[in-house]
């Protein structure tokens, strides 16, 4: 059984061994610099646990997407190497962006696979006039809006967000967020 619950400060060591090991270099992409000095949007930081093995990580960020104004930038997310293809990500996915609409964002941009994100409603349609402060593949760069019209017609530089009140993550007892789900792996 996969749980996803809510980053803790505890959570830290394992979630950078966790990301070096799934996503080397992730210090060098564009969209570390929107994260540098940030803190995770309050709510929005998961942890995907296998009893007491961290197996996934999927965060999300305050961004000010051009004339579309506050956003979020999901990223990094990543699963252990090895868990890969089990359906963790889509997991973390599903849960992210539900938490995040309820929660009334209007908006998540990212730079991904574009195969991969467009199963979520994300594309790349719907960030075609903003820009990242950095080089970026257009294709990979891709929006979801979570309320319609959102990214509509947006223009401008994409720039880092409000810093969260919060530090992002749990102090390690909350366990609003918590949420038991069953992966079933085919035979």
């Amino acid at each position: 059984m996969i749980v996803i619950r809510n980053e803790t400060a505890l959570d830290f060591p394992a979630r950078e061994t966790l990301l070096d090991r799934a996503l080397p270099g992730r210090h060098l992409k564009t969209c570390e610099k929107l994260r540098r000095g940030q803190r995770p949007a309050d709510g929005l930081a998961f942890s995907a646990w296998q009893g007491a093995r961290l197996v996934g990580t999927v965060r999300l960020w305050h961004v000010e997407a051009g004339s579309a104004g506050d956003a979020l930038l999901l990223g990094p997310i990543g699963v252990l190497p090895e868990c890969q293809g089990l359906g963790i990500g889509t997991l973390l996915m599903d849960h992210a962006l539900a938490e995040a609409s309820a929660m009334g964002h209007r908006a998540v941009i990212l730079v991904g696979d574009a195969p991969y994100y467009e199963r979520f409603g994300f594309s790349s349609a719907l960030t075609a006039g903003l820009n990242l402060p950095g080089p970026v593949e257009r294709e990979r760069f891709q929006g979801l809006e979570l309320v319609a019209g959102a990214l509509a017609g947006a223009t401008g530089m994409v720039k880092a967000g409000r810093i969260a009140a919060g530090n992002g993550v749990d102090a390690g007892g909350d366990r609003r967020g918590t949420a038991l789900i069953e992966l079933r792996q085919a035979a």
